[in-house]
């Protein structure tokens, strides 16, 4: 199954069997990156001529992976910033196609691809638009510090068969997605809600139960490592512990900054602007 336009962090998380096609820097960040590098997710540089190749074997690869899967691809290549929406409908408007308001102008290669490298494997593409209620810009930091986001995640299933195989026609019609995605934000910004009747999930208590078991599994051993420590530890051992906190504090936080969009690539800017398909 493909999915477009979700966020992949929470996606590998909460799908079971989930891949993306995400940058080849990410297989470089700490325990995340190798995790991603080991689960046979599909990295790429964004640069058409390098990436054609390995990117069609990673998919390639994936027809005979042995459990159902999703895979996400994210069409816009990178996260949405003013400057990148400016010089990205300076392209629309070069190549004569409709203005996006909320989104970036979709790049067709690498989704064509996909298609064609995963036909009569998946079985259906599921476009998925996110929001989240009150203005609310969610960080990884703020979830980590137990700040509640109330989201809305507008989905719909449209079969494989309906995708064409031409490139041609494919890019077409995934111009047309982008078009109706974007009157689907309108309509989102202007009464609160997406189209249709949701759908609220119920509330298990077995996410809670195993989050509680898994802590206290390894806090204990922590807890009684500190303990240990200040009751009789020196104090050199002391400031080894400490440095050693500290530099794994600092790790979370380069960690959590390549998810905020501030500190995201410069990639889709106009010194870094290349032609767009």
């Amino acid at each position: 199954m493909l999915i477009l336009h979700m966020i992949c962090f929470f996606l590998l998380f909460c799908c079971q069997s989930s891949k993306v096609l995400a940058k080849k820097e990410l297989c470089y960040v700490p325990v995340i990156g190798w995790m991603w590098y080991f689960l046979e997710i599909v990295f790429c540089k964004r640069k058409w001529e390098e990436d054609r190749k390995t990117v069609v074997q990673g998919l390639l690869n994936l027809r005979d992976y042995p459990e159902h899967f999703w895979f996400l691809i994210h069409c816009e290549g990178t996260r949405f910033t003013e400057k990148k929406h400016e010089i990205s409908m300076q392209v629309a408007e070069a190549k004569g196609l409709p203005k996006l308001k909320y989104h970036l102008l979709p790049r067709t290669k690498g989704f064509a691809v996909t298609v064609q490298s995963l036909r009569n494997v998946v079985s259906a593409v599921y476009d998925s638009t996110l929001n989240f209620r009150n203005n609310e810009n969610p960080t990884l930091l703020g979830v980590l510090n137990g700040k509640k986001y109330h989201a809305d995640l507008y989905v719909r299933r449209i079969p494989l068969e309906e995708v064409p195989e031409n490139d041609q026609e494919c890019a077409q019609w995934l111009h047309k997605v982008y078009q109706e995605k974007d009157a689907l934000q309108e309509e989102y910004y202007k009464t609160g809600t997406y189209p249709g009747t949701a759908v609220i999930p119920r509330r298990r208590p077995w996410t809670l139960l195993n989050w509680l078991f898994w802590a206290s599994l390894l806090s204990y051993p922590l807890c009684k490592v500190l303990a240990n420590l200040l009751s009789s530890g020196s104090y050199l051992t002391l400031a080894v512990f400490a440095l050693l906190m500290v530099i794994v504090s600092v790790g979370v936080r380069r960690m959590i900054g390549v998810t905020e969009i501030d500190r995201g690539s410069t990639y889709g800017n106009n010194e870094n602007k290349q032609k767009q398909t």
